[in-house]
């Protein structure tokens, strides 16, 4: 059997003196072309590898990286990080995943590779396609560019203790940006889509017209009276609400009680009902993967279920800091040890359409965009920039921009009522969301 790159790595590490050694290796291929005003402006074909190393002596782990991939590196490699371990501080909660697999693992059955390989031909057509679309609306006065792409990334795990997983996903894009009116009152907005198969990825005409759409959309805005609104976040823009869910239950930050929810475990945190769902063997996913950076199974978790916290995001070293089992959410890069992530992450769709989700509110706002970031994690204030559309009598009405959104995301959290309307587009997803009582910053 021939030797992989991981293998003959972790067979380096135990030479020189490594105690146990887990290795990545990652290749990533990608092609992608950019065309603006019709010419094309970009097109770009890479291939990288990289591999990552991480050793343990004793209770001392060092992780190390290369993008050489032969035998007299992988050498070189593994002497340097094991020497570097035994510098380095010990760390009493470091060492391999206790529940990780012990066999060779693989993505059957999550349907993560795409047989269709593009041209670029068929990119730039699809690139021109969008814009051209986008640009026969009236109004349309510029573009910043209409792009195509696809790649694969393909990943293998192993471990000293006798894991091994590899496994591939393919991506597909399309994107346009446009702007539309004149001088100091020109707008830009941009529409984006991307999936693992070429036939899921909806088509240029689509993309096109909904940049050019959001665009006009947004011409002449005004800005609201300073008050308290009852706001909703956009589906472009809700996901942002479940990102800072996910940094709040992050078992490092648990541990280092650095969370404003790190009394909160099997407590109330969401409105009854609602459901947060992490699932990494969703079919086509965004995110899918069949095992975790630590080579332990990839099951689906519900979060939070009816409104109440089950558990933390933990890989092993935050789980044996906090007492607890890893639920299989590490994630890493070549150059860093695991930390806890989320894979295909909702937020459960509710009941009401967009519509009923607005018809009672006399005066609200409807936020399609943020800008900035000032979000505290140890208390939770959160406050943003940002733009979108008044709503008046349950109708959206003009366009707003230059307001500020604050409140605190503890109570924004027990207040979120979600929408209809979600839709699996990105590793995160999330309906509409309805906050009320929000804080709004504006004339």
């Amino acid at each position: 059997m021939t030797t992989t790159p991981v293998e003959a790595l972790l067979a380096a590490a135990r030479r020189h003196g490594a105690d146990h050694a887990d290795a990545i290796f990652i290749r990533d291929e990608s092609e992608s072309a950019l065309i603006r005003k019709g010419v094309p402006e970009g097109i770009e074909r890479s291939e990288s590898v990289a591999l990552g190393l991480r050793v343990f002596r004793g209770k001392r782990a060092a992780t190390v990286s290369t993008s050489v991939l032969n035998e007299a590196e992988f050498d070189r490699l593994a002497e340097q990080a094991c020497a570097m371990a035994l510098v380095i501080p010990e760390d009493q909660y470091a060492g391999l995943a206790e529940s990780a697999l012990l066999e060779r693992f693989d993505a059957a059955g999550l349907d993560l590779e795409c047989s269709s390989s593009p041209s670029m031909d068929d990119l730039l057509a699809r690139a021109r396609e969008a814009e051209d679309i986008a640009l026969s609306f009236a109004g349309i006065t510029n573009t910043n560019g209409a792009s195509a792409g696809h790649g694969r990334t393909s990943v293998a795990l192993g471990t000293s203790a006798g894991f091994f997983g590899a496994y591939s996903r393919t991506a597909h894009s399309t994107s346009a940006s446009v702007l539309a009116g004149e001088g100091a009152t020109m707008q830009r907005d941009y529409a984006y889509r991307s999936a693992v198969h070429l036939e899921d990825l909806e088509s240029p005409t689509v993309i096109g017209r909904e940049a050019a759409e959001r665009a006009l959309a947004r011409l002449n805005p005004g800005r609201p009276r300073t008050g308290i609104y009852s706001v909703i976040y956009d589906p472009r823009v809700s996901a942002s609400l479940l990102g800072h869910l996910v940094g709040a239950i992050n078992g490092a930050a648990i541990a280092r009680g650095t969370s404003f929810l790190k009394d909160s475990l099997g407590k109330q945190i969401l409105s009854a009902g609602l459901t947060v769902h992490d699932d990494p063997r969703r079919i086509r996913g965004a995110a899918s993967r069949p095992f975790d950076a630590e080579g332990c199974a990839a099951l689906p978790l519900d979060l939070i279920a009816d409104g109440v916290l089950q558990t933390w995001l933990l890989d092993s070293r935050s789980g044996r800091q906090l007492g607890l089992p890893t639920n299989g959410r590490a994630s890493r890069g070549v150059a860093s040890p695991p930390s806890p992530s989320v894979t295909n992450l909702h937020l459960a769709a509710g009941t009401l359409s967009s519509d009923a989700l607005r018809s009672d509110i006399s005066e609200g706002i409807l936020i399609t965009e943020l800008m900035g970031s000032s979000v505290n994690m140890l208390t939770g204030d959160y406050s943003r920039g940002a733009s979108g559309f008044m709503i008046r009598n349950g109708e959206i009405a003009e366009p707003v921009a230059e307001l500020t959104v604050a409140g605190n995301l503890k109570d924004m959290f027990a207040r979120m009522v979600p929408g209809s309307d979600l839709m699996f587009r990105q590793s995160v997803n999330a309906p509409s969301i309805r906050i009320d009582g929000m804080n709004i910053a504006g004339l």
